[in-house]
């Protein structure tokens, strides 16, 4: 299986289809806002251009009523793999979404449905006072979130609370990885930040050319829950204050280029970081002068 990664606006998708087509491989999707059907031009999903290249798997897939948790979309990718395998065909997996990845290769920690009672106690809680719990419960996990990370906080809170024991712990054991069921030819796209911030600014502007402000009016006529995760797609908040009168289409693109950038930032560090120090970082520009050079760091031998 090969695997492209790196965070948004760094060549991911070009360069997955390049290599597509040169070995006949089919692209699966590992970004979690690409896998809803709501918003393909907003996520950059591929275009009937894209899919006309190369085979694309886990693209616009769902609903976005319908929340996706990293287990269940590995779940899905498996069967995707296993259904190219059986073919001979080989998996080409593409996103920025590191739990999918660290999912899908290194298995989920089993822990146990968490009580009703529990979550909603935490989740009705403020950030303040599950902190404060948290330090009690879990010091390790309490000393290493920030107060703005409120979702992980409660995770590690509800964890700690219905299992008796910290989400660390639980951890230590995933089960249901692939990675030592398969061959694995990874790259991490790391370009120029200053390279990859521009892009992030370029393509907002092009998406709202395309027609993301149409996308997201649609979006929000649906009257979802303003948690699922189709509703916290970055763009989506900063084009609907716009649609309500409350800031200008040029300040809602210029919000949105912001949050598109602390993102990428976020997705940098990430992958600079976290994946094993003997995947290949490639930190070029992706460009047609460097896309053979992407390449030969993916293409099979033999």
């Amino acid at each position: 299986m090969l695997l492209i990664a790196g965070p948004t606006a760094s060549g991911k998708s070009a360069l997955a289809i390049a290599l597509a087509e040169q070995i006949g491989g089919a692209i699966v999707n590992a970004d979690s806002a690409q896998l809803y059907r709501d918003l393909p031009i907003l996520s950059a999903g591929p275009t009937d251009a894209d899919r006309a290249r190369a085979e694309h798997r886990l693209y616009s897939e769902l609903d976005g009523a319908n929340a996706c948790s990293a287990a269940e979309w590995a779940s899905m990718a498996q069967r995707e793999i296993a259904d190219l395998h059986s073919a001979r065909g080989i998996p080409i997996l593409v996103g920025g979404t590191g739990l999918y990845l660290r999912t899908l290769l290194d298995g989920i920690a089993p822990v146990p449905p968490i009580d009703p009672a529990v979550r909603r106690e935490v989740r009705e809680a403020s950030v303040a006072v599950n902190l404060a719990r948290l330090r009690t419960l879990d010091a390790q996990a309490a000393a290493r979130l920030k107060p703005a990370d409120t979702t992980r906080i409660a995770r590690a809170l509800e964890v700690a609370l219905s299992t008796g024991r910290s989400l660390a712990e639980w951890q230590q054991h995933r089960e249901g990885g692939i990675a030592g069921a398969i061959e694995l030819r990874p790259l991490i796209l790391l370009p120029p930040r200053k390279w990859l911030y521009q892009r992030c600014d370029e393509r907002l502007t092009h998406m709202i050319d395309a027609g993301a402000v149409a996308e997201v009016e649609a979006l929000l006529a649906r009257g979802l829950d303003p948690d699922l995760p189709v509703m916290r797609a970055i763009g989506v908040r900063e084009i609907a204050a716009y649609l309500r009168g409350e800031t200008t289409l040029d300040d809602a693109v210029s919000a949105g280029q912001q949050a598109t950038r602390r993102y990428a930032k976020r997705q940098y560090t990430w992958f600079a970081h976290q994946p094993p120090s003997d995947w290949p970082r490639f930190r070029e520009a992706l460009d047609v002068e460097t896309l053979g050079d992407a390449l030969a760091l993916l293409r099979p031998s033999g």
